[in-house]
């Protein structure tokens, strides 16, 4: 990859938890504009990866550039989205509330239109002065999904963005990564939901015990039988 277009670069990454490494080595890159998929069975390493590129882990070893500077630094965390697990939103918040906070930590301008517009994009308009704490898991979910979109950032770092969500859920999550990836945007994704994963991603990479075992191009191959990518490219078929 041409290191000037590099939105996302991992280079060497390894990291310990005590005398356990998580990763081991682990060099991989997204170009703007691309999708990296990150597979790989649990305890593959892929949610430590993704939390040191989201800056909220350091790694032991190795350098990580997120549109060319430390992820740690408020310039890289303004123009990056991350999703993670724990899903980050305020229970005790409405949803209005939640996404008004997180813009205004972003610096948005024109919040109330920004909110207002992820809200309805993500399908909880009607229920945007409701509290958190009365959501099912999906409306977290996709009140999260807004979070990570509400100020255009350039770089987005999702980790299982599918859990929970019905299929016209996902179906709008994929619609807002296309248009995202439509002005440039640049995602990296985790998720054991392996075809609706292909299907956005250019790229993927796989991770076996924190070592990456396969990094390269999304084949139509890999799309026609997502279940067996695993022992191909482990065998490097």
């Amino acid at each position: 990859m041409n290191p000037a277009s590099e939105a996302v670069l991992a280079s060497e990454v390894w990291k310990f938890h005590g005398d356990f490494p998580a990763l081991r080595g682990v060099s991989v890159s997204a170009d703007r504009g691309t999708c990296l998929a990150l597979l790989g069975r649990n305890g593959a390493g892929k949610t430590t990866l993704l939390r040191i590129l989201a800056g909220l882990s350091t790694p032991s070893r190795g350098t990580v550039r997120i549109l060319g500077t430390a992820p740690r630094l408020p310039m890289t965390r303004a123009r990056a989205g991350y999703l993670g697990h724990g899903i980050g939103i305020y229970d005790e918040l409405t949803a209005r509330e939640n996404l008004l906070h997180f813009a205004r930590l972003y610096g948005v301008k024109n919040r109330d239109a920004a909110v207002s517009k992820w809200l309805e994009r993500v399908d909880l308009k009607r229920v945007e002065d409701g509290r958190v704490r009365e959501f099912s898991r999906g409306m977290r979910q996709r009140l999260a999904i807004a979070r990570a979109f509400v100020h255009n950032p350039d770089v987005l770092l999702l980790d299982e963005p599918f859990t929970s969500l019905d299929d016209r859920a996902i179906a709008l999550l994929q619609n807002l990564l296309r248009d995202a990836f439509a002005r440039g945007c640049t995602a990296v994704l985790s998720t054991h939901q392996l075809r609706e994963a292909l299907e956005l991603a250019t790229h993927v990479a796989l991770l076996d015990r924190g070592k990456l075992k396969f990094s390269g191009l999304r084949t139509q191959a890999m799309l026609d039988a997502p279940p067996s990518i695993y022992s191909e490219m482990e065998t490097g078929g």
